[in-house]
C-alpha cells in the first residue's frame, strides 16, 4: 500500500475511498458493519469524528493518527475541543464493544480504546 497520504483534506479523502475500494469495501459497506448508516461514516470527511476515524483507520491497517494528524494527538487519543465530552459509542456484533462510563474526563477511555486497537 501506498504510505504516501495526502495533505490536503480533499485528495486525502479521494485516497481513502481508493484504499477502502482496492480492498474490496467502501463506506457504504464499512457503515453496514458497524451497524451504522453510511452517512455516519461519510461525516468523519467533513469534521472530527473519532470512532469512524478508528473504524476506517482499523480497516485500512493504519491508525488514525496517521491519517488525521491534525485531528488526533501524539499519544493516540483524539484533539477535542471539548475534551470532557464523552464519546458515545453504539454497540455492534462486528465490532469490540466500548463501554464508555460517564467521567470527568474521557482521556483514560481513549487511552484504553488505542491500547485495545
Amino acid at each position: 500500500m501506498n504510505q504516501e497520504i495526502p495533505i490536503n483534506p480533499a485528495q486525502r479523502w479521494e485516497w481513502l475511498k481508493y484504499q477502502l475500494r482496492s480492498r474490496g469495501s467502501s463506506f457504504r459497506k464499512l457503515g453496514d458493519e458497524l451497524g451504522v448508516s453510511s452517512n455516519a461514516v461519510l461525516m468523519a470527511k467533513y469534521g472530527p469524528y473519532p470512532r469512524m476515524e478508528r473504524a476506517i483507520a482499523r480497516k485500512l491497517g493504519l491508525s488514525p493518527t496517521a491519517i488525521w494528524p491534525e485531528r488526533w494527538n501524539v499519544d493516540g487519543t483524539p484533539s477535542r475541543q471539548r475534551p470532557n465530552r464523552a464519546e458515545k459509542c453504539a454497540t455492534s456484533q462486528a465490532q469490540k464493544n466500548y463501554r464508555v462510563q460517564d467521567s470527568g474526563s474521557n482521556a483514560s477511555t481513549h487511552r484504553s480504546m488505542v491500547r485495545e486497537a
